[in-house]
Parts: structure tokens; sequence; C-alpha cells
């Protein structure tokens, strides 16, 4: 069976994108920092008949994340599909307008996205190189295409992110391999603040089969 391995996931656009995924016969590889809320999430998928494990490790601790791809990949004989999506707290860390934005306003985010997707990418891609065959998904935000002065220091590392995935589309053309960008403009939930667009996890998850199936295209942008 294909499997696909989903880095950070949750009970929102992880497991949105488990069920499509499981739905096409794969086996689900799930990856964040939380072992409890793993074992829920596995829990549900197998009570829908979708194959699926935990492997608990944070996206900043890199060679744990490593180390608990390949254990992925053991378990289920390889990763076809990589989709990286971690999702953080801004409680904790303060959101900067560029012209007040100091270099450890970024370096935050600058490990959470763009170390952690490289850190995840190198853990999988050899062995898809090998294959001649794989798909590399990133998730990020909207601001990473149309910047939100409000939003800086984030805009600025998510901005890097999309940058370095879509030179490994480049870079990966002709090898069987696909990497691709989604930049999530609208809030995913029905909890957004006032104004703001929304769309639920299962309306946007099978972009993300579009992707993988539709090899050609290296970004969709989310919008409503």
């Amino acid at each position: 069976m294909p499997s696909i391995a989903i880095v950070g996931a949750g009970p929102g656009m992880g497991l949105a994108i488990a069920r499509t995924f499981g739905s096409h016969g794969f086996d689900v590889a799930l990856v964040a920092r939380n072992r409890d809320k793993l074992n829920d999430l596995v829990g549900r998928l197998e009570a829908e008949g979708i194959t699926a494990a935990a492997f608990p490790a944070d996206v900043l601790d890199h060679d744990a994340l490593t180390q608990a791809l390949k254990d992925a990949a053991t378990r289920f004989g390889g990763i076809d599909v990589l989709e990286y999506s971690p999702a953080g707290s801004l409680e904790s860390t303060p959101l900067t307008a560029p012209s007040a934005t100091n270099p450890s306003d970024v370096q935050w985010a600058m490990d959470f996205l763009l170390y952690g997707a490289i850190a995840a990418t190198r853990a999988v891609l050899p062995a898809m190189r090998e294959a001649g065959t794989g798909t590399l998904l990133y998730t990020n935000g909207a601001g990473s295409v149309d910047p939100t002065p409000m939003l800086g220091n984030l805009n600025a590392a998510q901005a890097a992110l999309r940058n370095w995935v879509l030179s490994l589309h480049k870079e990966l053309a002709d090898t069987g391999v696909q990497a691709a960008h989604v930049a999530i403009g609208v809030w995913v939930g029905t909890d957004g603040p006032p104004g703001v667009p929304t769309a639920s996890a299962e309306e946007v998850a099978p972009l993300y089969w579009d992707l993988h199936t539709q090899r050609d295209n290296a970004e969709r942008v989310v919008t409503r």
C-alpha cells in the first residue's frame, strides 16, 4: 500500500488530509509532538478503516523528526507522500510589523517552518529519488504570497519556505518527484475572526490529492 507521512498532524487539516489519502488506499503516518493526541487521531482513522500509526516528534528537534520519518518508512515500507504542516502557537511570540522586526522575531518562525521542512525533506527525499517517484507537499499561510504588515516577521519566514519549495519543484523536474506549495488564505474552521473568509478542512484537503495526482502544478493558493 502507498503511504503518506503528515508532519504536524492535528484534528483539523491533518486529519482531513489523512482521510483524503486514506480513502484512496493510503496508509497514514502521523507525526507531531503529543503522543496522546496522535493516538486519538489514529483511533479515529482506524475506526474508518484507514491504517494509521503515530510517530511522536517535535519539528524543532531535527534528529527526532528524522528518526520518526525513518521509523514510519520502516513501518509502511517507504513514504510515498510527505505533507508538512506544523501548527504552532503565536501566544508566546509577538507579531511585528516589518520596520519593528528584529532578527530574533523571525528566528522562531524560520526554525518552525523552513528548517523543519528541510529536515523532513532530507529524511524522505533520497528514497524518493532512488525510486523515481514521490510527492512533497508543504502547507503555508497566504502571507507567503501576499504579505500583511502586521504579520511582518511571520510572513518573512513563510516567504522563505515558499521560495525554497518552488525552487525544489524546479530542481526535481523530470526526476519523478513532485514538490508543491499550498498557501492557505482562509481561516480553516468556524471560529475565525469576523470578516475573515472561512473554509472547512474537508473543503481544502482535496487540493492536496489534486497536487499529488496532477503533477505539473507547483503551487495552489486557497482563497474564497
